[in-house]
């Protein structure tokens, strides 16, 4: 499909089998964000997802990789901007071609795709009915901040690639942005997680709450950037598919 802005931007719908017509929908914008892509391939949240009745939307957004350089480098230092407004325009799209019903669309990632999840509801708040954030990255400055301690080469591509304005990056911050989220959020994450850590998390449930925004979370502290134990596995997407069919309708787990 072609963004407001006329990039030609690609992407993967996975609709249950034999189902016709418009469909509750998951947007799942990928983790990473910059060189990272979905392709055409099994994906095993995509599957389960179809399999409880949801069209699933997985967008490459401009910053993914497999497009090009020039592709690549068009998400830079645009968090909570145009990446954001390729899902959301990718979002648009499904629902003028009759593939998901308006009513009825959540938007669910992991990592950099938890961030989008909760900038989604934040810049769009008409347009999803709920959020769904994995082992996310809620606030940009904290996030710059962790980097750069971390080693000053990767702070470096950091500052390259997502920005260093702290006033900017505040701006597009999730839990900086809580009061404009209306719609219920589901937020899970690992207390070992090194990537994204547990204090993201922490941090937007408690501006949800204190915004009475309706939030459920789940937190392993034995887990790091994502879940890997079986029975944490099973908990948590047994609570995101219950999570989502609460508002989209579709099945729970079996």
């Amino acid at each position: 499909f072609k963004a407001r802005d006329g990039l030609a931007v690609h992407g993967y719908l996975t609709r249950p089998r034999g189902v016709a017509g418009a469909l509750p929908m998951v947007v799942m914008p990928h983790g990473g964000p910059f060189g990272i892509f979905d392709a055409w391939q099994y994906d095993s949240d995509a599957q389960m997802l179809a399999a409880a009745g949801y069209a699933v939307m997985q967008v490459n957004y401009r910053g993914s990789g497999n497009y090009g350089l020039a592709f690549q480098k068009a998400g830079a230092r645009q968090w909570g901007g145009t990446m954001q407004d390729d899902l959301t325009d990718a979002t648009r799209w499904a629902i003028e071609q009759g593939h998901a019903d308006r009513a009825k669309i959540c938007i669910y990632g992991a990592s950099y795709g938890a961030y989008a999840a909760l900038m989604g509801v934040a810049k769009e708040p008409s347009l999803y009915r709920c959020a769904a954030g994995y082992v996310g990255v809620y606030d940009l400055p904290m996030m710059q901040r962790e980097t750069g301690r971390k080693r000053r080469s990767l702070g470096n591509w950091s500052r390259d690639w997502v920005g260093d304005d702290m006033a900017a990056l505040a701006a597009v911050s999730p839990n900086r942005m809580a009061e404009r989220i209306k719609v219920p959020v589901f937020l899970a994450a690992g207390g070992e997680d090194e990537v994204a850590p547990v204090e993201h998390t922490r941090m937007m449930e408690a501006a949800l709450k204190k915004a009475g925004v309706p939030v459920e979370s789940l937190y392993y502290d034995t887990e790091g950037h994502g879940f890997y134990t079986e029975p944490h596995q099973r908990e948590y997407y047994g609570k995101l598919l219950t999570f989502l069919s609460r508002h989209l309708g579709g099945d729970t787990a079996k």
